[in-house]
């Protein structure tokens, strides 16, 4: 068992050491249409690490799967109920906390998991990897997969390359194969497809889904998602984890 949350404090400790690798599923609370629930960046987040964690332990590393943070910038889905949105200066202080708090126990490999895309959350991110790497007096290494970056984007569905993936069938299908108890499949399978141009939208000047056209929180194809299709996708979200790892710290994998 990997699971942090699930230890007890005297089982956990043979996991703070230095050849472990921490991961941390990030997510939001926030709208996903109407068909999916409002913790589906989380549930995202956490298959991705999950399934990580697993193909890491195949290679024989040792993994800690870390609670998952369920709250990040979520200002795009603002006209929706159900957001909770953090500012910029606390997501990037808990961020930074739990850095400083897993590397004083030991730990000195860290892996964000992030599954929300919103370009400010995403920028929060970057930027304490970059700090923290920056700091010499620090001893941790923590490294982030961003899945909106092109090498990885183009190993994802072609709807998540496109830009028009909230909700739609790229983020269906992972929910409808990792949590599929929580899809409201009823909603689902009677949603058109819509194509608002996110990313241009967003290059444009549009602040959130309503000015870009989103009338119902979502885009892309929901409709059209398969929980094949979403277990394909955790595949790949696992693989960049597991490629970064490998990178990062090669003498694990030795």
């Amino acid at each position: 068992m990997t699971d942090l949350a699930k230890r007890t404090w005297p089982e956990a400790q043979a996991l703070f050491g230095p050849d472990t690798v921490a991961l941390l599923p990030i997510g939001s609370t926030e709208p996903h249409g109407p068909h999916l629930p409002l913790d589906t960046d989380v549930t995202i987040a956490r298959a991705q690490a999950e399934r990580a964690s697993a193909l890491l332990r195949e290679a024989d590393v040792t993994t800690m799967l870390l609670p998952s943070l369920p709250y990040g910038l979520t200002e795009f889905t603002t006209g929706f109920a159900g957001a909770v949105s953090l500012r910029p200066g606390t997501l990037w202080a808990i961020l930074e906390d739990i850095i400083t708090s897993l590397e004083d126990q030991g730990v000195r490999r860290i892996v964000f998991c992030n599954a929300h895309l919103e370009p400010d959350h995403v920028a929060v991110i970057r930027g304490v990897i970059l700090d923290h790497a920056e700091r010499t007096e620090r001893t941790a290494q923590a490294i982030f997969p961003d899945n909106t970056r092109r090498r990885w984007a183009q190993t994802l569905n072609a709807e998540f390359q496109g830009g028009d993936c909230h909700a739609g069938s790229y983020e269906t299908g992972i929910v409808m194969s990792a949590d599929p108890d929580h899809v409201r499949e009823s909603e689902r399978a009677a949603l058109a497809p819509v194509k608002i141009d996110l990313i241009q939208k967003m290059q444009a000047g549009a602040k959130n889904f309503v000015e870009c056209g989103s009338e119902h929180a979502y885009c892309g194809d929901p409709a059209a998602a398969t929980s094949d299709e979403g277990h394909g996708q955790i595949e790949r979200l696992a693989e960049m984890v597991v490629t970064s790892c490998q990178e990062a710290w090669p003498d694990l994998f030795a």
